[in-house]
C-alpha cells in the first residue's frame, strides 16, 4: 500500500504537469526516463527520490517545496472537503480552465476575471 506522502506528492506531480500541459512522455523525456516510470510517480505507486523530485520541479519550473503543500492538512484531517478545493485540483476540466485562464494577456485576464466575478454575484 502507497504511503500518504508518496500518494500526495504524486497527485501534485500530475497536476502541475497538467497546468503546464505536459505530457507524462514529455515529462519523462526532460528527467531522463521512461514514461512508464512517471505514470508509477503520480499514482504513488513508486515513491520519488529527492534528486529526482529536484529534476521535475526544474523541468516544471516550481520550487520543490511545491509539491509537499497541502500536506499538513491533509495528514491532520483538516483537509478540504469533497466539493472543495482540492476536488478542483482533482478535476481535469478545472486544470484545463486554468491553463487556458493564465494564457490570456493579463489585462485582458483581469476584465475577463472581473466579468466572472459580476456573473458569479448575480447567481
Amino acid at each position: 500500500m502507497p504511503h500518504p506522502v508518496d500518494v500526495h506528492v504524486g497527485k501534485r506531480i500530475r497536476h502541475r504537469r497538467w497546468l503546464v500541459g505536459m505530457t507524462q512522455q514529455q515529462l519523462a523525456e526532460s528527467v531522463g526516463i521512461k514514461f512508464q516510470q512517471i505514470q508509477k510517480y503520480e499514482t504513488g505507486a513508486n515513491r520519488v527520490s529527492a534528486s529526482r523530485l529536484w529534476d521535475i520541479a526544474a523541468s516544471m519550473d516550481v520550487d520543490v517545496s511545491f509539491f509537499f503543500e497541502g500536506i499538513e492538512a491533509q495528514q491532520t484531517g483538516a483537509g478540504v472537503v469533497s466539493g472543495g478545493a482540492s476536488d478542483l485540483l482533482g478535476d481535469k476540466e478545472a486544470l484545463d480552465l486554468v491553463r487556458s485562464y493564465y494564457a490570456i494577456p493579463e489585462n485582458q485576464r483581469r476584465r475577463l476575471f472581473d466579468l466572472a466575478r459580476v456573473l458569479s454575484d448575480v447567481a
